[in-house]
């Protein structure tokens, strides 16, 4: 049996928008939880993302230094609470991230 080789005209559409800082799950799934919420605490983000402490505190501190989140440290009850939230970047680069899934969705014929 031979196999049809298709030829295209390079990436699917969309597939060159995707914004690699979100392609894993904890930090895309992190954006999209704080773009619903003026602030969340690290803690109610851990039991929302089923995340180690160390893997979650790992990936956010890659979206704060690439400014897509903004940390607020405070004490409650004498304990440290991390409050995070969704910066405009942040915001606008999930929009952007978003809208390429759709597209390349589209592209695969997913979506008509």
């Amino acid at each position: 049996m031979s196999e049809k080789v298709v030829q295209t005209k390079g990436a699917p559409s969309g597939l060159d928008d995707l914004d690699p800082l979100l392609q894993h799950r904890s930090r895309l799934g992190a954006c999209v939880l704080l773009s619903g919420a003026d602030a969340l605490s690290f803690s109610r983000l851990k039991l929302l993302l089923d995340e180690t402490d160390g893997n979650l505190g790992a990936q956010l501190r890659k979206l704060e230094e690439a400014g897509y989140v903004a940390v607020k440290k405070e004490f409650q009850d004498r304990k440290p609470v991390s409050w995070y939230s969704l910066s405009a970047i942040g915001k606008k680069s999930l929009r952007a991230h978003l809208a390429a899934m759709e597209a390349l969705v589209k592209s695969a014929g997913g979506a008509k």
